[in-house]
């Protein structure tokens, strides 16, 4: 059964951005209301409250009813925009609900009993939550705040898939509809694998049993080469004998 929230927000008759900026400045939350049907209404809400709203996961995740005097509006939060830097909140999207037609929602997971689990009292065991959340539809009236995933039988080297989750009643996965390659998993649960050291390219190419060979020594220096003898001088040629008159 889905729980719904009561969140006080005033109408607003100023729109623009000029007044959205004087709304901010006033510590109020600009708002709009759509859907079901009906006018768009502009709203305005506190911006402290709507701050602490924010940091709550049920915001995101419940129907929403809007109190504004005597009336009363369900709505679903659909869009939420948060200053770059500053912390408060700049606007703010509703959309409203209705009893007999089904919403779609992303709705985060909650993991239990990882810690008692044969994957987690194992030793070097890695348990990865491959996805955080899911988009779900079903009515208003069986939205949870969340989905609850039971941890307690994973072992290493199991992997849970989308289909291998019990859902609650009333509640359908779009994306299972699509085929298997859409069942993705959700958690996996494996070894730790180490890291090998690092082997220098010169190592992890030497053979088995052989030292790689490291830098080559600097080669001796020849011994300085002995001066040439000096040549002889070469024999002059004898002279010619000179002829007897």
């Amino acid at each position: 059964m889905a729980k719904v929230r009561n969140v006080p927000v005033e109408f607003r008759a100023d729109e623009g951005k000029g007044a959205s900026r004087r709304l901010r400045a006033a510590g109020k939350v600009p708002a709009i209301l759509y859907g079901g049907g009906e006018a768009p209404r502009t709203l305005q809400l506190d911006q402290l409250l709507a701050y602490r709203y924010a940091n709550n996961e049920w915001f995101y995740t419940s129907i929403l009813e809007l109190d504004v005097g005597n009336e009363k509006q369900k709505a679903l939060l659909r869009d939420l925009q948060r200053h770059p830097y500053k912390p408060y909140l700049l606007h703010i999207d509703f959309q409203r609900v209705s009893e007999n037609e089904p919403v779609r929602l992303r709705v985060p997971f909650h993991f239990l009993n990882q810690e008692i689990s044969p994957a987690g009292k194992t030793a070097g065991s890695l348990v990865l939550h491959e996805l955080n959340d899911l988009v779900i539809s079903c009515l208003p009236k069986d939205l949870p705040e969340f989905l609850e995933v039971d941890l307690t039988n994973l072992k290493v080297g199991d992997t849970l898939h989308i289909s291998d989750i019990k859902f609650p009643e009333g509640v359908d996965v779009p994306s299972l509809k699509l085929g298997r390659e859409h069942d993705l998993a959700v958690v996996v649960a494996r070894m730790a694998v180490e890291e090998a050291p690092e082997v220098p390219a010169e190592e992890a190419a030497a053979p088995a049993g052989k030292k790689p060979a490291g830098k080559a020594a600097p080669a001796k220096a020849a011994a300085p080469a002995k001066a040439a003898a000096p040549a002889k001088a070469a024999a002059k040629p004898a002279a010619k004998p000179t002829a007897k008159k």
